[in-house]
C-alpha cells in the first residue's frame, strides 16, 4: 500500500523551496510569540495553554494541514501531470494512501514539533500542557490531512474549501454556535489531550469515546472515498 517513488515525488512537491517557505512562516511565528510571552508574562500554565489552544492547535495545525492535504494531490489533478501517476501500474487506494502519509508526516513534523517548542518555552510542560497539545496536534494531523486530501481530490478549490472548514466553520462557528464543536477534529483532537493534561486547563466539548471514534471515522473514510474518486478519474480518462 506504500509506494517509495510515489513518497519520493510527493515529498519534493511539498517540500519545495516555495511551499517549504510557507510552511515554516506559522511555526516560526509561533515560537516568536512563545518567546516574547514568556519574556513578558513570565511562566503561567493558564497563558500557555490559551497560546497553544488559541494560535497552534486552532489556527496553525489546520492551516498546514491544509497546505500539506490540498498539495499532496491538488496539484497534480489541476495542471494534469497526474495522467502520468495513473498511468504506471499502481493501485489507486496505494497511490492515495502514500499520499497521505507524506501529507501526515509533513503535518505532523511542521506543526506538532513547534508546539511542543512552544510549550517548553512558555511554561515548561507545567500540568503537561506542552506535551497535551503536541498530541492533539499529532492527532488532528492525521485527520486534517486525510480530510484535505479528500478535497484535493474532489475540488479544484480546494484550498479555499479547506481554509473555510478550518477558519470559518472551526474557529468562527465553533465559537459561537455549541452543536458545531461536535463536528470539529480540533475538539476531537482536544478531548484525547484533556486525558494527557493535568488539572482542568485543557478541555474539550466532546468525550474521549466519541471523539476517538470521529476521528477514526473520518480519517479511514475521507481516505476510502478518495480513492474511490482517483478511481473514476482514471475511467473518465480512459474514457
Amino acid at each position: 500500500m506504500y509506494d517509495p517513488t510515489v513518497a519520493r515525488l510527493t515529498y519534493r512537491a511539498l517540500l519545495g523551496r516555495r511551499r517549504a517557505l510557507i510552511l515554516g512562516a506559522l511555526p516560526l511565528l509561533l515560537i516568536v510569540i512563545s518567546v516574547a510571552v514568556r519574556g513578558l508574562t513570565g511562566a503561567d500554565d493558564q497563558t500557555a495553554s490559551d497560546v497553544l489552544g488559541g494560535f497552534a492547535l486552532a489556527t496553525m495545525v489546520p492551516i498546514i494541514g491544509v497546505i500539506a492535504g490540498t498539495g499532496a494531490i491538488g496539484p497534480e489533478i489541476d495542471d494534469g501531470s497526474v495522467v502520468y501517476l495513473l498511468s504506471k501500474p499502481l493501485k489507486r487506494p496505494a497511490i492515495i494512501f502514500t499520499k497521505l502519509i507524506v501529507a501526515i508526516a509533513v503535518t505532523m513534523v511542521f506543526s506538532a514539533v513547534p508546539t511542543m517548542v512552544a510549550g517548553l518555552v512558555l511554561n515548561g510542560n507545567g500540568q503537561q500542557i506542552a506535551v497535551a497539545y503536541t498530541i492533539a496536534a499529532l492527532v488532528a494531523s492525521i485527520a486534517y490531512s486525510a480530510l484535505f486530501l479528500l478535497l484535493g481530490t474532489v475540488s479544484r478549490h480546494a484550498v479555499v474549501l479547506g481554509l473555510v472548514y478550518a477558519l470559518v466553520w472551526e474557529a468562527l462557528f465553533g465559537s459561537l454556535v455549541p452543536g458545531a464543536r461536535t463536528l470539529s477534529v480540533q475538539q476531537w483532537s482536544l478531548a484525547v489531550a484533556h486525558k494527557v493534561a493535568e488539572g482542568e486547563l485543557v478541555t474539550s466539548d466532546v468525550g474521549l469515546p466519541t471523539a476517538t471514534v470521529l476521528l477514526v471515522a473520518v480519517t479511514v473514510l475521507a481516505t476510502w472515498y478518495a480513492g474511490r474518486k482517483l478511481r473514476s478519474l482514471t475511467l473518465a480518462g480512459e474514457e
